[in-house]
């Protein structure tokens, strides 16, 4: 039987445990050019005990921005900034990924620069508003990718790879989940074209699998993982058929040989045990546990199978030594959620660990 403090073999990779740091927004890349600071590594070097870290969104082009004081990786500038994050989380003896988010819709033009507007697969404004240096201000209706921007996009994230084993991340994560714009040519309210990239579950699942496949090329699959949120409304999302849908896009990403499948679980545990049965490779899993954060309880899905590898989130946030606490039993520090987005030091680096 597996346990959560078990090391794992992940296509190549090793994970001291089975447990992982999931991928949280924190909006502090106040370097020049959205580059992470010496801070953030800091930050990332504290959490190295997890078996796996995955970064907060990073975007793959300028163009793919969807918050503010958020990191990318389509510069040299950046490439070298992240270069002292892994380094220092490799000194730690920790294993980092770097999540490659493009916001698409999610975005403002405040943003943005040279007058760019947020992309989508069709121009459908996302309800509700978007906190941005101007305070807070509603979406706009974003402007559809043509044929050609579609293919250029997909280009970008295989760029942002190739940047990403150069900034010495072990690995990436393509973010298919949330919203965003892998999501949105996912959903059926937001995707409204008639060509090859939607319509049909085959249309809207192509533009994922054709990154993936991308991305894997550039790098190599063993290198890769993909996320996703099945039946997640957040958005503005709607998805018809999810479990065809999922199943189909799981399907269609399985050849490739990706390091990892990563599921933000639903409530739906059925779903998960299907996608989990269709999936070849190692299946990561933030289970669903709504209105609880995801706790101790957790690690035995591991035990029965459910999953190769449990991600925590707001755990992680507030507790840099998440294994080591998980290990004891606890106490575990609570997240001061007034700081997650922005700020400094503070709800950053500075939460105690159990050795302080």
């Amino acid at each position: 039987m597996a346990h959560a403090f078990d090391s794992y073999e992940m296509s190549g990779t090793k994970l001291s445990n089975r447990i992982a740091m999931a991928p949280m927004t924190r909006s502090r890349a106040y370097g020049p050019g959205a580059t992470p600071t010496d801070l953030t590594a800091t930050y990332y070097a504290q959490r190295a005990g997890a078996g796996l870290i995955i970064t907060e969104g990073t975007q793959p082009s300028v163009g793919g921005q969807g918050y503010t004081n958020t990191p990318g990786l389509h510069s040299a500038e950046q490439v070298a900034a992240w270069r002292k994050v892994t380094d220092a989380v490799h000194a730690e003896g920790g294993v980092i990924f770097a999540q490659l988010m493009h916001a698409g819709r999610i975005g403002h033009p405040s943003l943005l620069p040279d007058g760019l507007i947020p992309v989508a697969p069709s121009p459908v404004r996302a309800p509700g508003q978007l906190y941005t240096g101007d305070g807070m201000l509603d979406f706009v209706v974003p402007k559809a990718l043509s044929e050609e921007e579609i293919v250029r996009t997909i280009a970008d994230f295989a760029g942002a790879a190739r940047n990403a084993v150069d900034a010495g991340f072990d690995g990436v994560e393509i973010h298919g989940a949330n919203g965003y714009l892998v999501h949105q040519f996912l959903s059926a309210n937001v995707n409204l074209r008639t060509d090859g990239w939607g319509g049909s579950i085959e249309g809207r699942i192509r533009f994922g699998v054709a990154v993936a496949a991308a991305v894997a090329e550039a790098i190599g699959g063993d290198r890769l993982g993909f996320r996703i949120s099945p039946g997640n409304p957040y958005n503005g999302i709607a998805e018809e058929n999810v479990e065809e849908l999922y199943l189909s896009l799981v399907a269609g990403l399985a050849p490739l040989g990706l390091a990892y499948l990563h599921l933000v679980e639903s409530p739906d545990r059925e779903l998960t045990r299907r996608l989990r049965a269709a999936w070849p490779s190692a299946f990561l899993l933030n289970p669903h546990t709504h209105p609880e954060r995801t706790g101790h309880e957790a690690l035995g899905l591991v035990e029965d199978g459910t999953a190769d590898v449990i991600t925590f989130g707001a755990a992680f946030l507030a507790n840099p030594d998440l294994p080591a606490r998980l290990t004891a039993g606890g106490p575990f520090n609570a997240p001061d959620l007034s700081t997650a987005f922005g700020g400094d030091h503070r709800g950053y680096t500075d939460y105690p660990a159990l050795t302080a």
